[in-house]
């Protein structure tokens, strides 16, 4: 069992940044991945980032060049630096540990609401 603990959202103006932050703990087996989605009022569940263990990060089109997601193994902590925020970035960001071939440990977070004013 993974636990994941978010912290960071919070409300911003078009322009401005934020920094989430994920701790797991519990079960953290190599390889994996942590990483970040966002589900806005509406939307399906996308993308946003994700890190390996490793260091081989990913993102969604929408977000290259503004967010940047980056790792602390030690701490067993992955972050998301989001600049350049944008109204459609608003959504509920949700932390996602997952240990790369199997399948069933896949692990999120409660989510936290990120809102970006115009």
């Amino acid at each position: 069992q993974v636990h994941l603990v978010e912290s960071g959202g919070g409300l911003v103006q078009a322009g401005g940044s934020l920094r989430l932050a994920c701790a797991a703990s519990g079960s953290i087996f190599s390889p994996n991945v942590m990483g970040w989605y966002r589900q806005a009022p509406g939307n399906q569940r996308e993308l946003v980032a994700t890190v390996t263990d490793g260091g081989t990060t990913n993102y969604a089109d929408s977000v290259k060049g503004r967010f940047t997601a980056f790792r602390d193994n030690a701490r067993n902590t992955v972050y998301l630096q989001m600049n350049s925020l944008k109204p459609e970035d608003t959504a509920v960001y949700y932390c996602n540990f997952r240990v790369i071939l199997k399948s069933s440990m896949n692990y999120w977070g409660q989510g936290t609401q990120v809102t970006v004013s115009s």
